[in-house]
């Protein structure tokens, strides 16, 4: 079972890797392959444990709500790019229900990814309660209402220690190292790919908005 954990895990990384590598190099944000990604961001939280119950809520509310506009037509909406710019138009990409604000959301979700993958190899002996919490107050805790902190303050407890944090992710054979690397390789990836999006949303003066 463990094994086969990292090699779908190994897999996942893989194509969100290449993937990412293809999107970076597009003016534009697509639409669908940025869903895609989201997803595997959530199947890695459901990994973490229940204390991420709270954030996979919303971005599993987000994904829904830009798959929703995007199949209502895949042609006009393929690229975020031209969401945020009918939204701009239209005068609702600051509303509370708009794509925009999903789509800044979702940027934020994976920031605290990457920042929690980093924290988790650069200190391997930090505890994982510790790599959350790190994490969360560099990229997303700026963001949230004090509701939203007390309740991730709360759900902290329930993080797994490092050790089964590690087994959740790996096997304990040579994949290991193979996961690893695969790891280090989306993080490369997808930190650039990032900074493209944060360009785009300050861009459109949406990179500062709070949660309500």
């Amino acid at each position: 079972m463990k094994r086969k954990r990292a090699a779908e895990m190994e897999s996942e990384m893989r194509s969100a890797t290449a993937q990412l590598a293809v999107d970076h190099a597009a003016p534009d944000i697509p639409t669908k392959p940025f869903l895609s990604l989201c997803n595997l961001i959530l199947r890695f939280l459901d990994k973490v444990g229940p204390t991420m119950a709270v954030l996979r809520q919303d971005i599993h509310k987000n994904i829904q709500r830009l798959e929703s506009v995007y199949e209502s037509d895949p042609l006009l909406y393929s690229n975020m790019v031209e969401v945020l710019k009918k939204e701009m138009n239209d005068g609702i990409a600051r509303k509370l229900t708009s794509c925009s604000r999903a789509f800044l959301w979702l940027t934020r979700s994976l920031d605290f990814t990457v920042a929690l993958l980093e924290k988790s190899r650069e200190e391997p002996r930090l505890s994982m309660e510790q790599a959350v919490e790190d994490a969360y107050n560099l990229t997303l805790k700026p963001w949230h209402g004090w509701i939203s902190s007390a309740a991730v303050k709360i759900a902290l407890k329930l993080v797994p220690d490092s050790e089964r944090f590690d087994r959740l992710l790996t096997a304990n054979d040579e994949q290991n190292d193979t996961l690893v690397e695969e790891i280090d390789s989306f993080i490369s990836q997808l930190s650039p790919f990032l900074e493209h999006i944060h360009s785009i949303l300050r861009l459109y003066r949406l990179d500062r908005l709070k949660s309500a």
